[in-house]
């Protein structure tokens, strides 16, 4: 991409690897110089806390607003009744109202430490899609809306085509998803003057047909912007751990897990993750990225501090920094490990060390536990466990037992 942007955002887009692809690069660069560019990124309400595969899109959000532009945090309440079908092979269970409007309490916690929420030109808001689609006239909806959309066109689209070519089926009920999408920007351009969607790549489709959309039926000039879909450099995509999801909500997963999940970065990705999660400046993060050997292991406890500063706060980075010097040098045990609390009454029989691996979110299964077991990758104390079958009473629960799996990975069992 030869295109040498002028405004802030742009320049930061550009610069820290944000941009995937645009509508009109040149166009959206000259509207951010004309003055206050409200742009806007939805996200449904799928579960009860957003994970760090939309961290790249908030981080959008708050570079954005520190550009001088106006971040409208779109709450998915109305299409989260259909489920986003970009994709996906199958078709993604229907939620209740309840279930949507508790997933929504739960998302909205993760944006208070990214954007600034207010009343003023630059501050953010948030906004909720079911205000207008859920009283939509259905024939009315068909009627001004429907007649601008090509059914041609929109099977075209990567990822409704990459359904159909499998021969899965796509419900009509999901069909009608990248319809509301794309009118959710008319709605946004009509009531906030909103000038930019943005997203992952993958709602590359979705963003086209609101731009279009809004130049059909109001003839207004609106853009996109999408960012890449990220995986690690070993393929894995980005917002999974080893023991689940990495969730952004910290009753979901402690700022100690969030940390270490940080600093276990790939070396070939830490350079990259810099950029794109933290605001140190862009020379320092190629300089720490290029760093070999141990050093590079500073760089990763550089990208955990500042990643984890961000969402939770500098005594919940210093804590988990204090926490895992205090496991990985010191071979302690740290007071803020994930922790799996035993009562009294499930020790009669002893419990399984398969099983208290599994609890600990340490191995994926129990077929995981017993193949750790067997590569000497699990630890009890320090000590390395060689038998599947051991178990453990409350005698010898007496004080905390440290878990490890690998090098990297550690948790606590106490007795409650």
């Amino acid at each position: 991409m030869n295109y040498h942007p002028k405004s802030d955002f742009m320049r930061v887009m550009f610069e820290r690897g944000f941009v995937a692809d645009c509508t009109d690069y040149q166009a959206l660069d000259e509207a951010l110089l004309k003055g206050v560019v409200p742009g806007y990124i939805g996200f449904d309400a799928t579960a009860t806390s957003l994970h760090v595969g939309s961290l790249i899109q908030i981080m959008m959000l708050r570079w954005l607003q520190k550009s001088g532009g106006k971040p409208i945090v779109l709450m998915g309440g109305g299409t989260t009744k259909i489920g986003d079908p970009s994709f996906r092979a199958d078709e993604r269970p229907l939620l209740t109202d309840a279930q949507i409007n508790a997933n929504l309490e739960g998302i909205k916690r993760a944006f208070a430490p990214y954007v600034r929420f207010g009343e003023g030109a630059t501050d953010a808001v948030m906004v909720n899609n079911d205000e207008w689609l859920s009283g939509l006239n259905y024939i009315g909806f068909l009627r001004d809306i429907g007649r601008h959309f090509s059914v041609n066109r929109m099977l075209s689209f990567e990822s409704v085509k990459s359904r159909l070519d499998r021969e899965q089926s796509l419900s009509f009920l999901e069909f009608n998803y990248m319809i509301l999408q794309a009118y959710d920007f008319l709605e946004l351009h009509r009531r906030y003057g909103c000038l930019l969607q943005m997203g992952g790549s993958d709602q590359w489709g979705n963003i086209v047909n609101g731009v279009d959309l809004t130049r059909r039926v109001i003839d207004g000039e609106v853009y996109g912007l999408t960012s890449p879909l990220l995986t690690t450099s070993d393929g894995k995509k980005m917002g999974k751990s080893q023991s689940g999801a990495v969730w952004l909500n910290g009753d979901m997963f402690s700022p100690y897990e969030f940390w270490q999940f940080w600093r276990n970065t790939t070396d070939a990705d830490v350079g990259r993750f810099l950029k794109l999660y933290t605001e140190l400046p862009v020379e320092e993060c190629e300089r720490l990225g290029k760093l070999a050997g141990s050093e590079i292991n500073q760089a990763k406890i550089v990208l955990a501090n500042a990643v984890t500063t961000l969402l939770h706060g500098s005594e919940a980075a210093a804590a988990a920094e204090a926490t895992a010097r205090e496991v990985f040098e010191k071979g302690g045990i740290g007071d803020d490990l994930p922790t799996v609390t035993l009562e009294a009454g499930e020790l009669a029989e002893g419990v399984g060390i398969v099983q208290l691996f599994v609890r600990a979110g340490l191995a994926a299964s129990g077929k995981d536990a017993k193949r750790l077991i067997a590569e000497g990758g699990a630890k009890v104390n320090d000590e390395i466990v060689t038998d599947p079958a051991l178990r453990f009473g409350a005698s010898q629960l007496v004080e905390p037992m440290k878990l490890t799996a690998g090098k990297k990975r550690h948790a606590l069992v106490v007795l409650s």
